[in-house]
């Protein structure tokens, strides 16, 4: 095999291993959001790193595997909850934003516009 087939099969490999995947990456955001809001009062440092590093996944591995909407979206959201957690102001823009991305994904996740 050549070292371009070789990579090929390789790459083919990881993209099968994301797409199998992005169903529990994203069942991970909405756990860790729902532990977020789970008790209706501020979430804890630990429940928004979580929700943060669930973002974060996506956000740094979609658009290598062709989910380049579905990355950009999550690294928006990571980005504002980031800010969030430096500042503590603007919890409450973020749950409504992860919702809307993670219904937005379960209807096409590699879809080029977001809605």
């Amino acid at each position: 095999m050549s070292a371009e087939a070789e990579f090929r099969a390789r790459l083919e490999a990881l993209n099968a291993r994301f797409v199998a995947q992005l169903p529990l990456m994203l069942e991970k955001t909405e756990r860790a959001l729902a532990a977020c809001v789970a008790n209706g009062a501020a979430p804890t440092a630990e429940q928004l790193t979580a929700l943060h590093e669930s973002l974060h996944s996506v956000a740094g591995s979609a658009a290598t595997f062709g989910y380049a909407m579905l990355g950009q979206q999550a690294r928006r959201i990571e980005q504002q909850l980031r800010m969030m957690m430096q500042d503590g102001n603007g919890w409450e823009a973020i749950p409504p934003q992860v919702e809307q991305y993670l219904r937005w994904a379960a209807r096409d996740p590699k879809a080029a516009v977001y809605q």
